[in-house]
Order: structure tokens, then C-alpha cells, then sequence
């Protein structure tokens, strides 16, 4: 074998801004929605050229929306191309969350708060000696801790997974440097003037904005598309084929630009069966890449009881697979858990300072300070003796019928001395106490005995 080797000059990929590369059979760039844990249900975040759907039921909240403004603020800390389009869209965008530190704080006044890390983020979660060293036995401390969700530590040191704060909204100095930049466009949905349909007139919108057909997506920077709110009074009077024509002919355009990415959400009363009518959802699964519903308890009280540490369930009606037939999520997810013996039921709950995602367990039955001890022997007893009441009215006395009055007296019996009642004693036989074994040795064969 010769050892002489052909000399190549090693190229390393330089990555778009924001973006990782999907290990698989075909290599495929996803980037982050700004949420680690449903970066994680996606496997490692949304493809390129791929579309998500969130759903949100639930009238009470908007957990739809603050999906979407994670969406927005991650494209914007990571330097992509952001286009949200809405009528309200410079508020929407003003509204948005922002890295700890980076921005003024919802609380009293305007200043920023410090840096702080992520594990000082769940003090609504655990305690606050949660990253502490439990002193127990010492073969259990080599053991990791139960998690229900994916960590954010691992994700924070780099700029594909930003760490967000809810209680921080995003500068307003970013948003004005970023639109007049060009990374920030912002687009009305409604247009009194035009006589072209809504739906239509969106998706014109769209394709010139992501321009010519590229077959490079490194040579481009990545473009995310927001809808915060589709088929929304703004939109005008939508028919459910509409927006199916919509979903469809954004995913065929974003199949053409390898570069662009959209995430889309519904009103709450396009998101039920009732205005889509029988197999709507399953409608907007089979139309998007991914489709995930946030089914909020705040409209169910013996949901929210039920659950008290969780907002809602998760609903994962379809996963982006790019390239391929079967899903990276079921190979990559863990949150999932689909590598062990079935899928994990999913929730989510909005703390203070982050939204994530995690895995469903039932609390503590009656909760931690329930008072596990049961009534005593004779208190069952004399529950289970009790009588019933019986009736004590007088019985009405027929119209025109002589009814003879009749007067009941006991008579009392006095009992003399040789007639005192004397409880009658009952003698119980005594035990036969059993016979001592007796054990016989021959002296002529002392290997023997004889009981």
C-alpha cells in the first residue's frame, strides 16, 4: 500500500447566521424558534424552507402569540431577515421579549436589569438550592436528577438559541436600527384599494419579498416569516378553503427558497373543529410542515385542578421531515421519548421569565400537605349502624268518620332486691396446653433417638 496521500486543502462550511446542520442521510440547516424545549419536539429546531402552524384554542390566553414573539426575537438577536406581517405589526414587535440585561424591565421604571443565568430563571419552579448537592445516601448522589424538560445552559453560549426573558421587552433603539437596517420589514394585511383578495395579495407579497429562486442557502441570509394572526378579522371574511389554499401555495414557495422559514398562527376560533368543520385540524397538519396545538386549561377548572404545575397540553398533529419519510423528532427528540418504550404525554406552562415545554406527570395525590390517616375502627362501625330516621307526623283523621281515641300507658315493673339484673357471665373453656417433645437416646446406638 503506498503512503503517499493526495494533499487537499481542508474547507471548512461557514454556516448561516443562526442555523445548524440536521445530521441525516441528506444534511439540512434548522434553525431556533427561541424556545430550547420546542427546539427539542422539532429535533433541534425548524428546518429551512419548512412552515410551522401553533394553535391555541383557548379564548382566556394567548400562548399562540408569545410563540410567535419568540419566533420575532430570536431572528432578531442572531442577525436574520424578520418579516412579520399584521396590520398592528410595529406593536406586535414592540411587545416582544429580550435577552436578560439587554432591555428595560415590565417592572417599576425602566432600568435593565442584570445578567443573571438560567438557573435563576426557575425560582417559580424550584427552589432556590434546586443546583445545590443533596446530602443523601451515597450511592444515590452519582445519579442524575429527574428532569421534565430539556436544560437551556448547554444552548445559551451561543447565538442559535438565545436565552429570553418575559419580564424584558426588546429596545426600542434595536427595532428602529433594525428597520432602518432593512432586517426588519413589516407588512399590513389589509389594503382598502386593491380588488384582489386578501389571501392572494399576501402570498403576492411574499414572493417578492423572498425575490429569485437560490439554490445556495449559505450565500443568503435566512429569512423568517411571521403571521402572528391568520384569517383574523384584519383578513376580511375567510372561508376555511381559503386558508387551505393559503398554507399550501406558502409551503410550495417556500420549497423554491431554501433560505426562508414561517411560522403562522390561528385566532382561537379558527383553531376548533367547530368553524373548519369534522377533520379541520387534521386539515392544517396535512397542509403544514409542523402543526402543534397549545390546549390551555384556563377555560377548564377541573383541568386546572387536576393540573396544577402545568397551563395546558401539547398536541403534536405533524413534524417536519425534510428529505425524508419518517421525522427527525422520533430519532433526535427527548422530550418525546420515543427511543424507549412509547411516546411521553406533553405540557406546557408559562413561568415569570420563559415558556417551556415538558413532559406530563400527575402531582401528589390531594397535594403535599394532605393528611394521609384514616377515621378510626368504631367511627366506620357506627356510620354503617346508623338507623334511619322514621316518620313522626300524625296521620290525618278521615273527613266524617268517628275515629275512638285510644290511650296506650306501660305499665311499670319494680324489681326487688333479689331481682337485680345480674349480666350473665359466659366461661371460656381453658386451652390445653400443648406437650413437651421428649427425646430418647439408646445407649447401644447412640446415633439413633426416638421422639
Amino acid at each position: 500500500m503506498s503512503s503517499f496521500k493526495r494533499r487537499v486543502t481542508s474547507k471548512q462550511t461557514t454556516l448561516p447566521l443562526g442555523t445548524r446542520i440536521l445530521p441525516g442521510p441528506i444534511p439540512t440547516y434548522v434553525t431556533s424558534t427561541g424556545i430550547p424545549s420546542l427546539d427539542d419536539i422539532l429535533a433541534s429546531g425548524l428546518p429551512l424552507t419548512c412552515t410551522q402552524v401553533i394553535l391555541a384554542p383557548d379564548v382566556h390566553s394567548a400562548y399562540g402569540e408569545l410563540v410567535q414573539k419568540y419566533f420575532i426575537a430570536q431572528g432578531l438577536s442572531c442577525g436574520q431577515d424578520v418579516c412579520v406581517i399584521d396590520d398592528n405589526a410595529q406593536d406586535f414587535v414592540a411587545e416582544c421579549m429580550w435577552i436578560p440585561g439587554g432591555g428595560p424591565s415590565i417592572g417599576i421604571g425602566t432600568t435593565s436589569n442584570p445578567p443573571t443565568p438560567a438557573a435563576e430563571e426557575d425560582e417559580e419552579e424550584q427552589a432556590k438550592d434546586h443546583d445545590a448537592k443533596i446530602k443523601i445516601a451515597w450511592r444515590y448522589e452519582q445519579m442524575k436528577q429527574f428532569q421534565t424538560t430539556v436544560p437551556t445552559s448547554s444552548q445559551s453560549a451561543d447565538d442559535y438559541c438565545k436565552v429570553f426573558d418575559l419580564t424584558n421587552r426588546i429596545p426600542v433603539s434595536i427595532i428602529a436600527a433594525a428597520t432602518s437596517s432593512g432586517q426588519l420589514d413589516l407588512e399590513e394585511v389589509s389594503s382598502p384599494w386593491s380588488e384582489q383578495s386578501t389571501v392572494r395579495r399576501v402570498l403576492q407579497t411574499i414572493k417578492t419579498l423572498l425575490g429569485e429562486e437560490e439554490k445556495d442557502t449559505i450565500t443568503r441570509k435566512p429569512l423568517r416569516i411571521c403571521i402572528p394572526s391568520l384569517g383574523s378579522v384584519q383578513w376580511g371574511d375567510v372561508e376555511p378553503h381559503e386558508i387551505c389554499f393559503f398554507l399550501h401555495s406558502l409551503r410550495s414557495l417556500l420549497r423554491r427558497h431554501t433560505h426562508a422559514v414561517a411560522s403562522i398562527s390561528l385566532p382561537p376560533y379558527l383553531s376548533t373543529e367547530t368553524w373548519g368543520g369534522p377533520g379541520w385540524i387534521q386539515k392544517l397538519g396535512w397542509l403544514s410542515d409542523a402543526c402543534i396545538s397549545l390546549s390551555a386549561f384556563s377555560g377548564s377548572p377541573s383541568l386546572n385542578a387536576l393540573f396544577p404545575s402545568h397551563h395546558g397540553f401539547v398536541h403534536i398533529h405533524s413534524l417536519p421531515a425534510p428529505h425524508t419519510l419518517q421525522p427527525p423528532s422520533d430519532k433526535f427528540s427527548t422530550l418525546r421519548g420515543l427511543s424507549s418504550s412509547g411516546e411521553n404525554n406533553l405540557a406546557f406552562k408559562c413561568m415569570r421569565k420563559r415558556l417551556i415545554f415538558e413532559t406530563l406527570h400527575l402531582d401528589v395525590e390531594g397535594g403535599v400537605g394532605e393528611r394521609r390517616t384514616t377515621p378510626a375502627t368504631s367511627a366506620i362501625a357506627l356510620e354503617g349502624a346508623r338507623l334511619p330516621d322514621l316518620p313522626t307526623e300524625e296521620t290525618p283523621k278521615p273527613k266524617g268518620v268517628d275515629v275512638a281515641a285510644v290511650e296506650v300507658r306501660l305499665e311499670k315493673v319494680e324489681l326487688g332486691v333479689g331481682h337485680d339484673a345480674v349480666p350473665e357471665v359466659v366461661a371460656t373453656p381453658p386451652k390445653k396446653a400443648k406437650a413437651k417433645k421428649r427425646v430418647v437416646f439408646q445407649s447401644d446406638r447412640p446415633d439413633l433417638y426416638d421422639f
